[in-house]
């Protein structure tokens, strides 16, 4: 209940919203999908990135938008290779549009577990 008022507080302010991610283990990287949703108007306003931060917020990768995504809504988009450090139990998917920055809301991802709110883990 709190997490859906977070969001809908998040979207009102025009931020952008992470609606899901999805992470596939390949050996010893990751691959994550990213599915955002944001009013998109053009080049001014729009979600220009997401990344990967670990529970203290140290940069574990980003993946940079180079364009708006005015009629497709909402879009995924996926980075590779992307390196967890081992014995990291807790990362955070946050999300960035050119007005707002970094957006509040934001999706705590549990690696020990295969799924939670709003995310999804695959090992293989």
């Amino acid at each position: 209940m709190i997490s859906a008022l977070l969001v809908t507080a998040a979207v009102r302010a025009g931020e952008v919203e992470i609606q899901n991610v999805y992470l596939q283990q390949h050996d010893s990287t990751w691959q994550a999908e990213v599915t955002l949703k944001h009013a998109d108007t053009g080049w001014e306003h729009y979600a220009d990135a997401w990344r990967v931060v670990n529970a203290t917020g140290k940069l574990i990768a980003t993946r940079v938008l180079y364009h708006p995504h005015v009629n497709e809504q909402p879009f995924t988009r996926s980075l590779s290779n992307i390196n967890i450090p081992p014995g990291t139990d807790i990362i955070f998917v946050e999300a960035h549009d050119k007005q707002h920055g970094w957006s509040r809301q934001r999706v705590r991802v549990d690696l020990s577990t295969s799924s939670g709110d709003r995310y999804h883990i695959r090992r293989q």
